[in-house]
């Protein structure tokens, strides 16, 4: 009978309890050597391993671990260091790897953004002037490792040489760029197949963007390259988030093998259409990657016989979509789930096992895997059939709800400056403020039950007023409470709604050690009660500046949850802003004039194909305006958003009509800039004038260039000042030491502007 192979693209890193987390951090604060760090990391890749030997993978990918960014460790691996980094004569130091990812004193890290739209943020690769060499063949060191440790033939994963380079920056001349690349990963494959590698999965996510027809050529001439130079490699090139365009040619390329994710876009229609090669094998990516939830395994086997109708059962490869990364590790640990939400999940644990059942129902016939298919549909079915999925009486239907504000904007901000009388460039945060280990242990001794509601309270009272006073005594115009009682952003709000799940262990990496816990929305969404009235009112009595009231946007709830997937995902999305329409609205009944609905995961929600964006950004933009329209012309509706190519939508975000919008910006200030000098925006807006991902203080000097080089193209009546995200990851003086800088220069530059108008 045919052999039908089950394979992973990937898995996660942090381990099942955020061991890696853990561990990264105690490095960087120097409780352990380097020494110490490679092996605690080491003992936790291989368990990863381990795991997926035991659960009967038959590919296991090595070389998908990493200590901060899959992208970064390509860069290392090329040598592909900023110049402000090198010294010493190398490259390839730990030392220089942090160094990149988190800056130093002396240089600003590199560039951060979204890895295509997922939640995974990756370090942006730096061309400029740069010599390639192959520094270490990294996939050949972790296949030796999983090989001598554990017994295992392992898959080396790599970051493809084509959308390695296209996710960098500072590339002036793309085709010369991927020629100058091509040997070093020919010499990669080579060493690899020397090493007796037997499967090869080569990354290539940029093929589900929008190619053009000169990137086909490239694609086509790479590997041919690679076919020529290292005859009988089995490469499989994994593409996954989206169906693959120029499905006919990619398809062809001479590789042994092609990977499809058969969950988003419609690849199977691209199968239907145009066929298979009958000389390669199909990864199929039948089991969704980016959500958690149980797979109908009837249905999955269905696709894979539908699928078995282009492609001869032996040339097919049953596997996740994308890699597990974007996932939990396992819901064994989520003790506390009620069991007829848990039985419906899957994390990357789960996951794999529904691989390896369906690799033997492929194989064995359906008889074989009886019970995994009836599991699966009494599980699924339990959650649809219960009351968590059916309407209450009361719940509003957005439909039936106006979004639009009552008066224009250039109406409602005269209003507000008549009753705000903030200063020229007034200054701000984001929102969070330091969350010290005294907090969060304050916080896990209240969810222990070890302290009351009301000493918890009290506790959060008086960080919060430290804070306030914190936040006078720098000069700050409009305040903030900090957000001290919130875990997370998303997760916070998660926890106050109906319809969604707090699990106990349910995190994913967002970027570097940083990891959230997306909760799960398996319900109808609906507002029971106020969920921050409290702290803020709190925080507003302690002062006589205005204090900014802070709300998650419905976007950034929906992108960083996990959705159930039974329903259309937007009706869902309108769901989260009906319920917080009435959060806002109680907020203005208790007096704050100020509210913050921030939406840093708009821009990575965009789909990946461009003729789905104006149907994206249409429910985007009326999401955020149902949740905001209702209140009054004075109250001040201010928003949040993290950068990632803000041309891209920068007509959406306009049509937000939020009264200010503040926009990570400090990595690539320049280049956002352009992008108003292109564009005329007549709303008032903030560009982060500082980096708070590294905890590097910046230098009054480097501040006010950053605000003067936006008042080139901004008017100084519509610009505030603050730094480009929250402050919640960062130390408490290096924070304080940070915002009066920002003050001081914020004051300078507004008495400069002052004057020259005298």
């Amino acid at each position: 009978m045919a052999n039908v192979l089950s394979s992973n693209v990937g898995y996660p890193r942090i381990g099942e309890k955020r061991e890696w987390k853990k561990v990264l951090e105690k490095f960087w604060n120097g409780d352990i050597t380097e020494e110490g760090l490679l092996k605690e990391t080491k003992a936790l890749r291989l368990d990863g391993l381990r795991k997926q030997q035991e659960k009967g993978i038959d590919l296991i990918p090595v070389g998908d671990f990493t200590l901060y960014d899959h992208v970064l460790d390509t860069s290392m691996m090329f040598g592909v260091v900023p110049k402000r980094f090198q010294h010493n004569g190398t490259n390839s130091s730990l030392e220089t790897y942090f160094a990149i990812a988190r800056g130093t004193k002396q240089a600003v890290a590199s560039e951060m953004t979204k890895w295509f739209n997922t939640n995974y943020h990756y370090i942006v690769p730096e061309f400029d002037d740069v010599n390639p060499i192959l520094v270490e063949n990294r996939p050949l060191t972790f296949y030796k490792e999983a090989k001598e440790e554990l017994g295992i033939e392992g898959k080396p994963v790599i970051l493809g040489p084509f959308t390695f380079l296209k996710l960098g920056k500072g590339i002036e001349d793309f085709p010369g760029l991927l020629k100058t690349f091509l040997p070093l990963y020919i010499q990669v494959l080579q060493e690899l197949k020397e090493a007796g590698v037997k499967w090869v999965q080569l990354d290539e996510p940029i093929f589900g963007t929008n190619l053009t027809d000169a990137d086909l050529v490239l694609i086509e001439q790479v590997y041919e390259s690679i076919a020529q130079a290292v005859p009988g490699i089995n490469i499989i090139v994994q593409t996954y988030f989206e169906t693959i365009d120029f499905y006919k040619e990619i398809v062809q390329l001479p590789v042994a093998g092609i990977g499809l994710d058969f969950i988003h876009g419609d690849t199977l229609q691209s199968l239907r259409q145009n066929g298979f090669p009958k000389d390669k094998v199909l990864a199929a990516g039948v089991i969704d990657g980016r959500n958690v939830w149980r797979a109908d395994l009837e249905k999955k086997l269905d696709l894979l016989a539908t699928i078995q109708q282009f492609v001869d059962k032996e040339r097919i490869i049953v596997q996740p979509s994308s890699s597990l990364l974007h996932v939990p590790v396992t819901k064994k640990t989520e003790e506390a789930l009620d069991p007829i939400i848990k039985a419906a999940l899957s994390f990357a644990d789960e996951k794999l096992e529904e691989v390896v059942t369906l690799a033997k129902g492929l194989k064995d016939g359906k008889e074989s895997i009886v019970v995994e298919l009836e599991d699966s549909h009494h599980a699924i079915q339990a959650l649809n059939d219960s009351t968590y999925r059916k309407k209450s009486a009361d719940q509003i239907d957005a439909n039936e709800l106006s979004a639009e504000r009552a008066l224009p904007f250039a109406e409602r901000i005269a209003i507000q400056k008549e009753i705000l009388q903030l200063p020229l460039l007034p200054t701000t945060t984001i929102g969070s403020l330091p969350q010290t280990a005294e907090v969060r242990k304050q916080r896990l001794k209240w969810r222990k039950g070890e302290l009351s509601n009301q000493e918890y309270e009290q506790y959060i009272q008086t960080e919060t007023k430290k804070w306030i006073q914190i936040q006078e005594e720098i000069g700050l115009d409009v305040l903030v409470h900090g957000e001290f009682e919130r875990t997370d952003m998303v997760e916070y709000f998660g926890e106050k709604l109906n319809g969604f799940q707090i699990t106990q262990f349910g995190w994913v990496q967002s970027y570097g050690s940083r990891c959230v816990k997306p909760p799960v929305i398996f319900g109808e969404v609906s507002f029971t009660q106020a969920m921050t009235v409290k702290e803020s009112v709190y925080a507003q009595s302690l002062t006589n500046k205005q204090v900014k009231g802070m709300l998650t946007g419905p976007v950034t709830i929906l992108n960083w949850s996990f959705v159930r997937d039974d329903i259309a995902r937007f009706d869902v999305l309108n769901q989260i802003a009906v319920a917080l329409r009435k959060e806002i609205e109680e907020l203005e009944k208790n007096d704050i004039t100020i509210i913050q609905v921030d939406e840093p995961a708009l821009r990575e929600g965009l789909p990946l194909k461009r003729d789905q964006w104006e149907t994206y950004l249409h429910a985007a933009v009326h999401a955020f305006k149902l949740a905001t329209a209702s209140v009054k012309n004075s109250t001040q509706i201010h928003t949040h958003m993290c950068y990632s190519s803000f041309g891209d939508i920068f007509e959406a975000i306009s049509a937000l009509d939020a009264d200010v919008i503040s926009i990570e910006t400090s990595r690539s200030h320049g280049e956002l800039i352009s992008t108003f000098e292109e564009n005329i925006y007549d709303k008032e807006i903030g560009l982060g004038v500082y980096d708070i991902h590294s905890p590097r203080v910046p230098s009054k000097a480097e501040i006010k260039e950053n605000i003067n080089r936006a008042l080139q193209t901004i008017p100084a009546k519509q610009f505030w000042v603050n730094p480009d995200c929250g402050l919640k990851t960062r130390k408490e003086r290096e924070t304080i030491a940070a915002l009066k800088i920002m003050v001081e220069a914020a004051k300078e530059v507004r008495e400069a502007q002052l004057a020259s108008v005298k």
